[in-house]
């Protein structure tokens, strides 16, 4: 058993360590520079009470993009430090987000114990490489990302910092074997650490979800087909396991699951602009495909949270798609067979949800951006499915956005329609499934515009500008007829504030709201999820409860307001920008 002593190391604080909405994120070579990370961890462990470190297990573990391997070798090291127990790491640095809160939550050790955090080192959708994206955060022991009081007093940490504990002298764990490894010394005299398979826990919490079963006859249908494109993040190693190995699908409906610490030098942001290989392949190119396209295609991020679902030659928007599967849990997943607690959604996400919550009678929430905040609706239960309009749906199963957990969702909702059609007869479609929707509930046609990198200064100009505009609506109104004399009026305008139903905490400029009469919305919002720069993200939404209506190209239905927004933010003066980076 080898000895560890723990070293002081002095150190300096370094600017910019505020966690965003889901952790520290920026370039390796940030992360890279000495001590920087070991701040952030030492800041870290400073700022959570003992009793969540002391004798404990912790988690570490990714998607396993450039530099994991070295950050999960110095967080060891710090933990042992540190005085926590025993880490447990995924076999290759590989956990996706989703199954690290699985792990939090379900998995117990050998000796029976739990873990009372991860550290999860991911940029999400961000991209790998050398000149590319890092990121850490830390889950609590709900599973769920630290709270705004944990991370502000993490970023507090950080101005002060004089130093960090380390084993330097712990030698570095092979972590492509699963086993344990054990050491002695430290504060607690006892340290180890288990690299355990990546898949086993969220593979068992899957099964206890959804009927495998059944789903398993569908994709075993002639008339049905499947395609699932991981981008090369970490969900390509759950792929295989649930997909292939569980329910049988053929290896060839998976595309680019063998994960990447460069994600194969492409963008893991599942839309219609990166997941380029599915889109072409599901018949939604700029080019027709070879052959008839799958009947449903799916697309996950770097670490798996988020999800895109396509049907053939149709994509369902984010806001829709949670909308859907809340209308539909209760008969088509046997997890919710006694019913929804609630339901919520981001306040940039259509208002789709809450057509359906209220046609069910079902509690609704509206809530900041941030996955945090349905944790907390969860843990006290009051909702069951949430979503956020940028790609990310769950459930009350963990405590993170779950994107394999939302295709198994959807493969169910499929699976329950066509339950009497898997011997010949036409299937239902995903397309049937989300017009009947509209049809019942109305369509909320609805895009984001997202300006990427530009300048922070003018993106916080343009921010003031939007907010002194709502002083006064009939200025605002003027505007918008100038633009275009269909659209409604504007009848309210604020800066969105939450206050938490549960701990009454307060969130506040969580996004710039423009309500026009006949419920379309204008949102506006400064994203927290880029590694440099800022991110513009604008929220262009229309209700239409008009059968007549439903069928029209969402985004010529949605022109006239893009132009409002356009004009009414003067996007191009304050940021130099005259088309987005990105539109879903």
């Amino acid at each position: 058993m080898a000895i560890f002593k723990v070293s002081r190391i002095s150190t300096k604080p370094y600017d910019g360590q505020k966690p965003g909405t889901s952790g520290l994120r920026k370039k390796v070579k940030v992360f890279a520079q000495p001590h920087y990370l070991e701040n952030f961890v030492q800041s870290t462990f400073n700022a959570l009470t003992a009793e969540k470190i002391k004798g404990k297990t912790l988690v570490v573990s990714g998607d396993g993009r450039y530099y994991s391997e070295e950050a999960i070798q110095i967080i060891i090291k710090m933990s042992a430090a540190n005085g926590v127990k025993r880490v447990w790491v995924g076999q290759n640095t590989l956990l996706s987000t989703p199954a690290v809160s699985a792990v939090i939550r379900e998995r117990v050790g050998k000796d029976g114990s739990k873990a009372s955090g991860a550290f999860i080192l991911t940029a999400s959708h961000n991209p790998g490489g050398p000149t590319e994206d890092f990121g850490i955060k830390y889950n609590m022991e709900n599973g769920g990302p630290a709270p705004e009081g944990v991370t502000d007093k993490i970023y507090e940490n950080t101005t002060t910092i004089k130093e960090y504990l380390t084993a330097e002298d712990l030698p570095d764990v092979d972590i492509s074997k699963i086993g344990t490894t054990s050491f002695s010394g430290g504060p607690d005299g006892e340290f180890e650490v288990e690299v355990f398979d990546s898949t086993d826990t969220y593979v068992k919490l899957m099964k206890s979800i959804f009927d495998f079963e059944a789903i398993k006859k569908l994709l075993a249908c002639p008339k049905f087909s499947f395609c699932y494109d991981a981008l090369h993040g970490v969900a390509g190693v759950y792929a295989k396991r649930i997909f292939v190995e569980e329910l049988g699908a053929n290896e060839s409906s998976l595309l680019n699951c063998t994960p990447k610490k460069d994600f194969g030098g492409g963008h893991p942001d599942p839309n219609l602009t990166y997941a380029k290989e599915l889109v072409q392949r599901m018949g939604l190119g700029k080019t027709d495909t070879e052959g008839e396209p799958p009947e449903f295609g799916a697309a996950a991020d770097g670490d798996a949270d988020r999800n895109m679902i396509l049907g053939k030659r149709f994509f369902v928007t984010p806001s829709d798609s949670v909308a859907i599967i809340a209308a539909n849990a209760v008969e088509a997943i046997p997890y919710f067979a006694g019913g929804l607690k609630g339901v919520a959604r981001s306040m940039p996400t259509s208002a789709a949800l809450d057509v359906v919550a209220k046609a069910l009678n079902l509690k609704f929430f509206e809530v900041p951006t941030g996955w945090k905040f349905f944790g907390n609706l969860m843990d006290a239960g009051f909702c069951s499915v949430c979503g956020e309009e940028s790609f990310g749906t769950g459930s009350d199963h963990v405590r993170e956005k779950d994107g394999i957990w939302a295709v198994l969702a959807w493969l169910s909702i499929l699976t329950l329609k066509n339950k009497d059609k898997l011997n010949g007869e036409n299937l239902v479609t995903v397309e049937d499934i989300v017009r009947q929707h509209w049809a019942t509930y109305g369509r909320h046609y609805y895009t984001r515009y997202d300006y990427e990198n530009v300048d922070a200064g003018g993106a916080k100009e343009l921010m003031a500008h939007l907010v002194n505009l709502q002083s006064d609506l009939s200025e605002v109104n003027k505007i918008v007829k100038g633009v275009n004399s269909t659209v409604a009026n504007v009848k309210d305008a604020d800066e969105f504030e939450y206050t938490d139903p549960v701990d009454g905490s307060v969130s506040k400029h969580q996004g710039i709201r423009y309500l026009f009469e006949d419920g379309s919305r204008l949102v506006f919002r400064l994203s927290g999820t880029g590694s440099e720069g800022a991110t513009v993200r604008v929220y262009i939404e229309q209700y239409v409860n008009d059968s007549s209506k439903i069928s029209r190209d969402s985004q010529e239905a949605l022109k006239p307001l893009v132009d409002v927004a356009l004009k009414l933010s003067k996007m191009q003066e304050f940021t130099g920008r005259s088309d987005p980076t990105v539109i879903t």
